[in-house]
């Protein structure tokens, strides 16, 4: 039989995150959603904190989970709850905090889990530490990241990048962005690799840093790369064009952070449902679980069917990253939970403003808040839309060529 609940293992790590979130994310929310692009300083003290805990034997690297962490437990030949499901869980209950702030920590960045997934030992060692943003999205690439343009020339031991890369999160402050680029355009997605760039590399500049709808806490950065040199030991995995391979070298990244977007989602719904069912409390809504939701208030049985999307959403994000803990292909599971969590974060926040009324919709409540960051959980790592068509060609066994 499947148990369903938090292992006993992530019990305490699970209490500090929704203590943290408790404590620290959910009354500063509105403070940094108003002061957008300001910095929260106080996240360096619960950062170091973080990283102390991962040091210590918790398993999860700050921003993502490093290769070797899932291996030992399968030489034994049983199943394993990893650092994979305990980074999620984690991430559920700081975004019940608050999502921004989140993405505001330092050293927890989506580069982060690209060096930990795909870099060699002398990367993993070297960038320890460091804070990595990830660029993909260029003015004349979104969904499709097999249409990026951003070159990556050789020249001796250096790679010569230029391009433009922009919705880069944490852009400004990280200490080093992950860029993809391309190594020969007439060869497709199979020489779309992926370089760490140091933030101090010449002509790798700053346009601008953008205004959000959500997430305001986190900063959003456009770059421009200008002739900027990287040396060849910042390209992550393999320099040679494998046509067989195709786009899987750099897309095995998002096989481990599409869990964690989606357990965004969960843990910002988690918030919504929780605020909405106290108001309708208040109010004098009653919700039974022992009676049809169709002979209850109409309050109520939309609740029960918000609360069921979100149960469904969890499940399939804990089977995600499950997956990636015991080295089963979770490439589609990752992308059932991106889809299903994301479209769910956004129903759930929005049809909680819709209930709570004239208090969703004010700032007296953060429900209003919730609505607004939501809405990119279902957009970034890929669309709602992309994640839909990963799962049909999963399941219809068709490749990309075949089905658009």
């Amino acid at each position: 039989m499947i148990n369903l609940e938090v292992p006993k293992k992530f019990a305490q790590l699970v209490d500090q995150a929704n203590q943290a979130a408790a404590e620290f994310f959910r009354p500063h929310s509105r403070t940094y959603d108003h002061a957008e692009h300001t910095y929260p300083k106080e996240l360096d003290m619960l950062a170091t904190l973080l990283d102390g805990l991962a040091a210590s034997g918790g398993g999860a690297s700050a921003g993502g989970v490093r290769r070797d962490d899932n291996g030992s437990s399968k030489k034994k030949g049983g199943v394993v709850n990893g650092s994979n499901l305990q980074l999620l869980l984690g991430t559920i209950e700081m975004c019940w905090g608050d999502a921004g702030l989140l993405l505001s920590m330092p050293r927890q960045g989506l580069g982060n889990a690209a060096i930990a997934s795909v870099a060699n030992d002398e990367q993993l060692k070297r960038y320890e530490g460091k804070w990595a943003a990830m660029a993909i999205t260029e003015p004349d690439c979104g969904s499709d990241s097999g249409a990026i343009r951003t070159t990556a020339v050789p020249d001796g031991d250096y790679y010569v990048l230029n391009g433009e890369k922009i919705f880069v999160t944490s852009g400004e402050r990280a200490d080093c962005v992950v860029v993809w680029a391309t190594l020969d355009k007439s060869k497709g997605k199979a020489a779309i690799k992926s370089f760490v760039v140091d933030r101090d590399t010449p002509g790798f500049e700053l346009v601008r840093l953008e205004h959000k709808l959500g997430i305001r806490a986190s900063d959003t950065a456009h770059f421009r790369l200008d002739n900027a040199r990287v040396h060849k030991d910042n390209l992550l995995g393999s320099p040679e064009i494998n046509t067989e391979q195709g786009f899987a070298g750099v897309m095995q990244t998002f096989d481990n952070t599409r869990p964690l977007v989606a357990a965004m989602a969960v843990g910002v719904a988690r918030a919504a449902l929780e605020e909405t069912r106290r108001l309708l409390k208040e109010a004098g809504v009653k919700i039974d679980y022992d009676r049809p939701a169709n002979s209850q208030h109409a309050a109520a049985a939309l609740f029960l069917q918000l609360e069921a999307d979100w149960e469904a959403a969890y499940l399939l994000s804990l089977s995600a990253a499950w997956m990636a803990d015991n080295r089963q292909p979770n490439s589609l599971e990752a992308s059932m939970a991106k889809a299903k969590a994301g479209r769910t974060g956004t129903d759930v926040t929005l049809r909680a403003v819709e209930l709570a009324g004239s208090v969703g919709y004010g700032e007296d409540s953060l429900l209003e808040k919730w609505a607004r960051d939501s809405k990119i959980l279902d957009i970034f790592e890929g669309t709602q839309q992309i994640q839909q068509l990963i799962v049909a060609r999963r399941l219809l066994g068709k490749s990309s060529a075949e089905l658009k």
